[in-house]
């Protein structure tokens, strides 16, 4: 099944476009304005059908290259080039783990395990 968004980008012929009209028939409420796809849908059609196949496997590689007969590494590069055309998430955010900062300078010997303990406390 074929979404509004997909015959849109069929027709264009991949080229960028913009939207300036929203309309809730059900509400008869029209909105207008520039209006721009969602990211993925910027995506081509098999890199779409490739990123669903990755979540509903839960991102397993292994079946991956089962479902499209295809390599580790060829997996792992679709998946990367596929992520640098998404710009939508920053996943160079680093998650502080005190416990694990702590363990951390326990084992490189820049503090003594009773200052980790009293840090911990």
């Amino acid at each position: 099944m074929e979404h509004s968004w997909q015959k849109l980008l069929s027709m264009t012929g991949g080229k960028k476009f913009l939207i300036t009209q929203v309309r809730v028939p059900e509400d008869n409420i029209t909105i207008e304005g520039n209006f721009q796809l969602p990211p993925f849908a910027d995506l081509s059609m098999e890199d779409q059908i490739f990123i669903a196949a990755f979540i509903k496997t839960n991102g397993s590689i292994k079946q991956m290259e089962s479902i499209f007969n295809i390599s580790y590494p060829t997996v792992k590069n679709r998946i990367n080039r596929i992520a640098s055309q998404l710009d939508i998430v920053d996943v160079s955010i680093k998650v502080s783990n005190p416990i694990k900062d702590i363990l951390d300078r326990l084992e490189t010997g820049s503090i003594t395990a009773a200052d980790a303990l009293k840090e911990i406390e």
